[in-house]
């Protein structure tokens, strides 16, 4: 196995991204992602994974690849994959089915491409999500789109908001939700849609009679609302279950006899109030929705057992995560399965007594388990794994300090054979609801480890896992709060005699970025600061960013909280910033627009008055990338630039760019 201070074999690395399993229980595929032949992509492909004894075996091989597999109840599985079709073609992602004995076909094709295939479990039937032009007709939407790529236009006319989302433009298409059927053929359940199903999330009852959907429309001042609508397979006819003025819903997930459909409930919060987000579960048929009874669990994942009796539901907890069974009558926990990890693609057998997951932790990458229903607190069942890990160069322990009352908890990951005390870098999470609770490929704290550093990964307020007040005590993303708790347990760690006071170095990304960059404003204890995906100047940002509205509803305008937006925006103290900066942007990064990261760099180039050629800050910039590096070359880019910025100016060892740029 391959030692994660190799950076270009650690993002070469198999990577177990998700779990389907069979309606009858007894077959369970993975997905499996690698770099392809040029090292240019990742890739996936399907694995089927032993619930016994034996070794997982590949199922499908091609250049382009293929996800979102799901069974039939015949035993074939569907997928998706851009593969080469049999007339030659293979420009956009085709549904195909693999059958028990034999090969691929093709199922379905549409102008646009088709993903996400589900399977109606009892019924078999497919409903898959694509798209078409808007202005488009099912009989024209082919040719405008070969017009479109032959003549190279690329224009839309927006008439309204969203017209971005992530890394994406809006505008041009209109989503939408087919049905196959067993010919191939596909039928529009919502020929109306315009752009109702943008970024929707949605399921099917296992009698194929009915789907949840999430439903947008928009609103005055440019809000974009999301509700919840069933949807009539049979007919197309749609009616509203879940829609309020004050909340938005989404992420519904119908009962597998439609009884019943959870779904995720929040309010945006405002300038004096924290947002508030959980689970609820409605009637389908109408009437009160039953709140979930969580406690401090932040749900992230939610599935129904295959008899509707139970509700399975996996979240960040107290720096982990946690898997619960629900009493959908209720609302209540039955009782916790298992809490030792952060469990995701959660898979219930359909005889009731097991949930297949993938478990990962900051020193395990996610890997298949099994949990047994009827225990509480259990340790998983390891299942064998298509994607094994080599060992880790360190090792993990949790921490935590008291700050003004509150106590702040982390992880720290230290080297095995540390000679001394070890320089410290203190990485500062993004969202900023999130958890430093499980694995990373794209923030990997062990190939730093792997270099001789420790790596400190706080839980500062604002993360979840840890209830409502926790949320509250910085809110609205008042960074000193959120910078008092990082200093705090930083203070805490590096009292310890295996740490190095003298030689540290602070990074972080989305959130974790614009922490970063307010910190460099504030303080000199670092000698190296990175900041990826950062916010630099808050008015300019919020008005630019892909959900504008969801910030201004949140922050306010600049002209009613001044106080707020000259305490809170980084580039108030630029004057201030002693402490030399790496700074890496994505051009195709929406959430926090590359201008942020162009402004913080002309503002640091720009105070520069030695000789240029003497400036300590650099910009790595990512034209093709998103708010994330996403491609192996890149993401080894990545790596090599951060630890080598570091290395250079916190342990004085001259740094020598990747041979990649």
């Amino acid at each position: 196995m391959t030692d994660y201070g190799d950076i270009a074999a650690f993002v070469g690395l198999p990577r177990l991204t998700g779990l389907t399993l069979s309606p009858d229980g007894v077959r369970l595929v993975g997905t499996v992602q690698q770099p392809d032949a040029k090292d240019a992509r990742y890739v996936s492909a399907l694995w089927e994974i032993p619930l016994g004894d034996g070794d997982p075996a590949r199922l499908t091989r091609s250049e382009k690849g293929e996800s979102a597999p799901a069974f039939r109840p015949d035993g074939s599985l569907v997928f998706t994959s851009a593969r080469p079709v049999p007339d030659g073609e293979a420009d956009e992602a085709a549904l195909w089915v693999l059958p028990p004995a034999g090969e691929p076909r093709v199922l379905a094709r549409a102008a646009g491409g088709l993903s996400g295939p589900v399977v109606a479990a009892e019924a078999g039937t497919v409903l898959v999500t694509g798209s078409r032009l808007v202005g488009s007709g099912p009989d024209d939407d082919a040719e405008r789109r070969k017009t479109r790529q032959d003549r190279r236009i690329s224009g839309i006319l927006h008439t309204g908001m969203p017209i971005r989302f992530w890394d994406h433009e809006l505008g041009a298409e209109s989503p939408r939700l087919l049905v196959a059927d067993a010919g191939g053929e596909l039928r529009d359940l919502a020929p109306d849609a315009a752009f109702g199903l943008v970024n929707a999330d949605w399921s099917v009852t296992a009698d194929a009679v009915t789907v949840a959907t999430t439903w947008h429309t928009r609103g005055p001042r440019g809000a974009f609302r999301s509700s919840v609508v069933l949807i009539d397979v049979a007919t197309g006819e749609r009616s509203t279950l879940a829609e309020d003025a004050d909340r938005e819903h989404d992420g519904p997930r119908i009962a597998p006899d439609g009884s019943l459909v959870a779904m995720n409930t929040r309010t945006d919060g405002s300038y004096e109030t924290p947002s508030v987000w959980g689970l609820r579960i409605v009637p389908a048929k109408g009437g009160s929705a039953v709140p979930v009874e969580l406690g401090d669990l932040d749900p992230a994942e939610y599935v129904w057992a295959p008899d509707s009796r139970i509700l399975y539901v996996a979240g960040d907890l107290h720096g982990s995560g946690a898997v619960v069974a629900v009493d959908p009558a209720t609302g209540s926990v039955l009782r916790r399965l298992a809490g030792d990890g952060v469990f995701s693609s959660l898979c219930p057998s359909p005889d009731g007594r097991y949930v297949y997951a993938l478990r990962s932790a900051i020193d395990a990458a996610p890997a298949p388990v099994r949990l047994d229903t009827a225990a509480a607190d259990q340790t998983p069942v390891d299942l064998p794994t298509p994607a094994p890990m080599p060992a880790l160069p360190g090792r993990v322990e949790a921490v935590r300090a008291a700050v003004g009352g509150a106590t702040v908890r982390g992880w720290l990951a230290t080297p095995a054979d540390a000679d001394g005390p070890t320089p410290l870098m203190v990485w500062i999470h993004g969202g900023p609801f999130s958890s430093w609770n499980s694995w990373s490929w794209r923030w990997n704290a062990w190939v730093a480890v792997a270099q001789g550093w420790s790596v400190l990964m706080p839980d500062p307020a604002l993360s979840t896992g840890y209830g409502p007040d926790w949320i509250a005590r910085a809110w609205p993303h008042r960074a000193a709060p959120v910078w008092a708790d990082l200093e705090g347990l930083l203070d805490a760690v590096v009292a310890r005699p295996d740490i190095d006071e003298t030689r540290t170095a602070c990074l972080g990304a989305s959130f974790g970025g614009y922490m970063t960059n307010w910190i460099a404003g504030h303080t000199d204890r670092f000698g190296a600061i990175v900041t990826h995906s950062g916010t630099w100047a808050l008015d300019q940002k919020n008005d630019t960013a892909d959900v504008a509205q969801h910030w201004d509803t949140m922050f306010g305008r600049p002209e009613a909280h001044p106080d707020w937006y000259a305490e809170n925006s980084p580039h108030r103290n630029a004057d201030r910033i002693r402490t030399p900066l790496l700074v890496i942007h994505g051009n195709r990064d929406y959430r926090v627009p590359v201008s942020e990261a162009l402004r913080l760099w002309w503002d640091l180039v720009g105070r520069w008055e030695g000789d240029p050629a003497e400036l300590p800050h650099r910009f790595l910039n990512f034209p093709t990338e998103n708010h994330w590096i996403l491609s192996p070359a890149n993401a080894e880019i990545w790596y090599d630039a951060i630890l080598g910025f570091c290395a250079e100016h916190v342990l004085g060892r001259p740094w020598r760019p990747s041979a990649l740029l």
